[in-house]
């Protein structure tokens, strides 16, 4: 069954942004790697956004670094796969879905890690009716994502690649070494095509989970995503993402509040980092990650609210239990944490007594 783009949830990066890849197609005349669908140019211009001559808006897509873009399109245009770490928020699996998009056209070739993640996940499994029935044979043969990254050239996506078991990981080293992914129950192999390379991505605070081996570390180029290095940039990151949210699910139109926006992003960077904006207070930090993810999420459902319960316009009462079910994770320790923040940094602010109240009335 097919469905159209309208009618699915969250479409994939290539379909949401199929007229962006066509417009950048159009006038890209630089040289492409074999298999690509973008030049390296062409595809860092979707990832950061521009302007084209014809006047077509490519919206960024990630909000940082230029260089680390570029290096991450280079090291995709080579022979080494891509290893993108970083905290809980940093975009890391939104990155490389839209690396795989600009480049392959396809970013659905994905293996999700997770602590049952077995070993057919990345190489091949089979079809056991027809193995019972028929024995090995091609027809048999499940690909992975990996293997059909291999045979059609394209990109493939491995995502918490810590959280995968040791010896599943090292299933990799063969592929990422040799190119190729041996069949031995027939005989065969399968050949990676130009085009081919992983993207893994890794959350740094699973370290000790998974440890990568040093023989597959060293067959990968490692990029450490940044968290948002200002407030401004980590306010223009969420409000881009709410309003596309707000767009994909259809909510009733809400203005997207600066005003609370920029406090959730001030709340959440002040608690993640010890101390206040301005540098003068330190503070203590709670044990949950405050992720830029987690502010969007807060703020996409707040306008939910504001729309279906409220007058149609954010407010704090709209954000304030997000906000308290991301940072007090544990009601023991976290509880003390917020409430010093609340009654010694927000209570004396001017301009957040609306704020205050709010967050006063929500813990009472």
């Amino acid at each position: 069954m097919t469905l159209t783009t309208t009618a699915v949830l969250r479409p994939h990066a290539e379909q949401a942004y199929a007229d962006e890849l066509a417009a950048l197609a159009a006038i890209d005349d630089r040289p492409r790697p074999p298999g690509w669908k973008l030049s390296p140019w062409a595809v860092t211009q979707y990832i950061l956004g521009t302007t084209l001559d014809d006047g077509t808006e490519i919206t960024p897509k990630y909000v940082g670094s230029r260089r680390l873009v570029e290096v991450a399109v280079a090291t995709l245009a080579t022979d080494r796969a891509l290893l993108l770490i970083g905290v809980p928020g940093t975009a890391k699996t939104w990155l490389s879905e839209h690396l795989a998009a600009a480049i392959s056209g396809d970013s659905t070739l994905l293996v999700q890690g997770t602590a049952g993640t077995v070993e057919e996940a990345i190489r091949y499994g089979w079809n056991y009716a027809r193995l019972i029935a028929e024995g090995p044979s091609e027809q048999a043969l499940v690909p992975s994502p990996v293997m059909t990254a291999m045979a059609e050239g394209r990109l493939a996506r491995v995502e918490e690649l810590t959280r995968i078991p040791s010896d599943v990981q090292d299933a990799l080293i063969t592929i990422l070494s040799e190119k190729t992914l041996p069949v031995p129950e027939l005989g065969i192999e399968v050949q990676a095509k130009r085009g081919f390379n992983i993207i893994a991505t890794a959350n740094d605070r699973d370290r000790g989970v998974n440890e990568l081996s040093s023989a597959l570390r060293r067959r990968f180029n490692t990029l450490v995503l940044p968290v948002p290095q200002t407030a401004d940039d980590e306010v223009d990151i969420v409000t881009r993402r709410v309003a596309q949210l707000g767009r994909n699910l259809d909510l009733p139109e809400v203005p997207a509040s600066l005003t609370e926006i920029r406090r959730v992003v001030t709340v959440f960077r002040e608690l993640r980092n010890g101390v206040t904006e301005d540098g003068h207070t330190k503070v203590k930090t709670p044990s949950g990650t405050l992720s830029t993810a987690e502010a969007i999420s807060i703020i996409t459902n707040g306008m939910a609210l504001a729309a279906h319960f409220g007058d149609g316009v954010l407010r704090p009462a709209d954000v304030v239990p997000g906000i308290l079910g991301a940072v007090i994770q544990d009601p023991a320790t976290d509880g003390v944490v917020w409430h010093e923040y609340l009654e010694t940094v927000i209570r004396d602010r001017d301009d957040w007594h609306d704020f205050y109240t709010a967050c006063r009335e929500a813990t009472h």
